[in-house]
């Protein structure tokens, strides 16, 4: 390997000194063009390039803001799993015939949000730093992440509140999904409730719905919490006798979805409806009903929460509660952005709107 050149070696070719090669990249309007020209040659000429970590020393900055989601639906699928670096040419055969054999696909959410932090962050000049953790390895990648960005990012249920609460005694926090309860940190979040309600209105009062078998999320997820709360009043809204408990649990994955599904056709008495709160599991339910014969929307109305591509193409395609799930990471990064720059402003709740899509999968053709 060759040496990397440092600063001083492009002050040393450059005639100037160090200080000056470090104005041309932190304030270059106050270094006469002529040397700044002489500087940007020599940086050329030399192949140098600046110490983010030097730079983020002398600003008491990292330039690194951090997102925290809990584990995704394919981690423990893929982790560990070995690499033949010496394997030879392979090919194989996957029967996937009556349902699909890949239960990756589940992580559209967070790739939606995922795209719109990262744009976000680098118009407002920061680095993103990504880490996914759950269980145990959770609360050491969060703390890893805490030592090494300016601000940090965090989907609200992937760790304890307590743990939140926490880590923003020592750097700014926000966080996504689920509303403010008893703290003063920022959120960012959807209309959950408004979104499930509406939603499940429109399937009593104008589908005539009679009846309506709901299917939710991970315990412990606030955004799983509020479209319940929703679901609930709009039952309540309508002199409707309320569950306690939602009719099954399906962990937010298509696979999820599909075991309730085959549980949903197996019962004495088949729904008329099957209400998901994401897409993930209502698009494993109709997976269920295809397989075993059941006609989506004539014989069972689903219904989905999220708005994911997946949706828009399945057969039939999904009607939903659709959330600007890009615009929630870009709310998200400009939240704690502007924490940043005013460490004294009042706590802010950032909550953004959703739409019910109607679709085949709830309107036939």
């Amino acid at each position: 390997m060759t040496r990397v050149p440092t600063v001083y070696d492009v002050a040393t070719h450059a005639g100037v000194s160090i200080a000056t090669v470090s104005r041309v990249f932190r304030r270059p309007e106050s270094v006469k063009d002529t040397t700044r020209e002489r500087v940007l040659a020599s940086v050329e000429a030399l192949g140098y390039v600046p110490s983010g970590a030097a730079r983020g020393l002398a600003a008491r900055r990292t330039g690194v803001i951090g997102l925290f989601f809990p584990g995704l639906d394919a981690l423990d699928v893929a982790a560990g799993a070995q690499l033949d670096e010496d394997a030879a040419e392979a090919a194989s055969i996957v029967r996937d015939v009556g349902g699909s054999a890949d239960t990756r696909a589940g992580d559209l959410y967070f790739d939606e949000v995922l795209r719109g932090s990262e744009v976000e962050a680098w118009r407002c000049g920061f680095v993103l730093m990504v880490g996914v953790g759950r269980g145990a390895t959770a609360h050491d990648t969060l703390v890893d992440m805490a030592g090494r960005v300016d601000g940090l990012i965090v989907l609200a249920g992937s760790v304890p509140d307590a743990e939140i609460r926490h880590l923003a005694r020592r750097l700014p926090v926000v966080v996504m999904a689920g509303q403010r309860h008893g703290d003063d940190l920022d959120h960012v979040s959807v209309s959950n409730a408004a979104g499930m309600r509406t939603l499940a209105g429109h399937l009593l009062d104008d589908l005539r719905v009679p009846s309506i078998a709901y299917v939710a999320g991970s315990e412990g997820s606030p955004d799983d919490a509020e479209r319940w709360q929703g679901f609930r009043e709009a039952l309540a809204d309508r002199g409707l006798p309320v569950p306690a408990a939602p009719d099954h649990r399906g962990e937010f994955t298509r696979d999820g979805g599909r075991r309730v599904g085959r549980a949903i056709l197996a019962g004495e008495h088949l729904p008329r409806a099957v209400v998901c709160a994401n897409d993930q599991m209502a698009l494993g339910v109709i997976d269920a009903a295809r397989i075993g014969g059941v006609d989506v929307p004539g014989e069972l109305i689903v219904t989905g929460f999220d708005g994911i591509d997946a949706g828009r193409v399945s057969t039939p395609r999904l009607t939903t509660v659709t959330q600007p799930m890009e615009e929630v990471g870009r709310a998200a990064v400009q939240t704690l952005v502007r924490r940043l720059a005013d460490p004294t402003r009042p706590a802010a709740s950032v909550r953004l709107p959703v739409q019910v899509v109607l679709r085949e999968s709830s309107e036939p053709v």
